[in-house]
C-alpha cells in the first residue's frame, strides 16, 4: 500500500466495489487499493491463487474482500460477480471494468479468433458489467462510480483492433454517461499509457525479449505466457520515465472517485513521462 493510499485508509468505508480483471496487473493494484481504502472488495478474474492474495492483503490493511473466478466472456458471468457483490453487503457502491486483452497482431495477418477474444473482453465484457451494476445501484438506492479501463490507445485514430475497442469502450462510457444524467451515478474513463503489467504477454517475442534484457533479466520470455514478477519489476527499475505501475492507475481510480459529490471526473489519463519504444 502506498503513502497515498495509506492517507486515504477508510475514505470508501461502507462502500462495496466489484472489479473485473483483478487477478493480475492494473486490476489486482485496484482492487487492493480500494480494500485499502476501506471498501468491500469483490475481485472477479480468471486465476484465483492471486485474488486470494488480495484478498489476505486487504485483510491483513483492516479491510474485507472475496474473490471470485469469471470468465468475462461469459455475460452471466458479469451479472453473477455483481450479483455476489449485493448478496455480501445488500449494495453496490463501485464497478470497475477492468478485464482486458490485447494481440498487437497486423490486420491483414490476424487470427479472427483474437479479434472476437478482445471485442468479448473489452467491450461485450464491459457493457454487461455497466448494465448489471446500473441495475444494481439503482435498486439499492445508494448511487455510485461505474469506472470503465479504456486506454491511451483510443486517443490515436491508428491504433488497431485492439484501439478500436477502446475507442468503443470511450464512446461506450461518454453515452452511458449521458443516459445517467438524472441518476446519482456517475461514470469515469480512465486511460492508462504503458504500464508494467503482464498485459504485453501476447506482444511480439521481440518486443518481450527487449522488455526484459532493458531489466536485466534472464528469464525465457515465451509469447502468451504471463510475464513475471522478476521481468516487470526489472523494466519497471529500468525505465522509471517509460512505464508507469499498476499501483498508479489504482491511485487515479481511488481519485476520481473520490471527489466531492457535485464533482464529476469524466475521463483520467495517465501515462508515464515518456513513450516506450523497445
Amino acid at each position: 500500500m502506498t503513502t497515498e493510499t495509506a492517507g486515504a485508509a477508510g475514505v470508501l468505508a461502507g462502500r462495496t466495489a466489484v472489479v473485473t480483471g483483478a487477478s493480475s496487473g492494473i486490476g489486482r493494484a485496484i482492487a487492493e487499493t480500494l480494500g485499502s481504502a476501506g471498501a468491500h472488495v469483490v475481485l472477479g478474474g480468471r486465476t484465483l491463487e492471486p485474488m486470494e492474495a488480495s484478498v489476505a492483503a486487504v485483510t491483513g490493511a483492516g479491510g474485507t474482500a472475496e474473490a471470485v473466478v469469471v470468465d468475462v466472456r461469459k455475460v452471466d458471468d458479469v451479472r453473477s460477480l455483481v450479483d455476489r457483490a449485493v448478496a455480501s453487503t445488500g449494495r453496490l457502491d463501485l464497478m470497475v471494468n477492468n478485464a482486458g486483452v490485447s494481440f498487437p497482431e497486423p490486420i491483414l495477418e490476424a487470427d479472427p479468433e483474437h479479434w472476437r477474444a478482445m471485442f468479448e473482453t473489452n467491450v461485450i465484457a464491459l457493457l454487461a458489467g455497466c448494465q448489471a451494476a446500473v441495475a444494481a445501484m439503482r435498486a439499492a438506492g445508494n448511487g455510485g462510480h461505474v469506472v470503465n479501463i479504456s486506454s491511451v490507445a483510443a486517443l490515436r485514430p491508428d491504433s488497431g483492433v485492439y484501439g478500436s475497442t477502446k475507442h468503443a469502450v470511450n464512446t461506450i462510457t461518454n453515452t452511458l454517461r449521458q443516459e445517467l444524467m438524472e441518476d446519482p451515478i456517475q461514470v469515469v474513463t480512465v486511460m492508462p499509457g504503458a504500464v508494467a503489467t503482464s498485459f504485453a504477454r501476447n506482444f511480439d517475442p521481440a518486443v518481450l525479449a527487449g522488455l526484459a534484457q532493458v531489466g536485466g533479466s534472464t528469464v525465457e520470455m515465451v509469447k502468451g505466457e504471463r510475464l513475471s514478477d522478476e521481468v516487470l519489476r526489472g523494466a519497471r527499475q529500468a525505465l522509471p520515465d517509460h512505464l508507469c505501475g499498476p499501483e498508479d492507475i489504482a491511485e487515479a481510480v481511488l481519485w476520481a472517485v473520490t471527489r466531492p459529490a457535485g464533482v464529476h471526473i469524466a475521463e483520467v489519463v495517465v501515462r508515464p513521462n515518456r513513450d516506450l519504444n523497445l
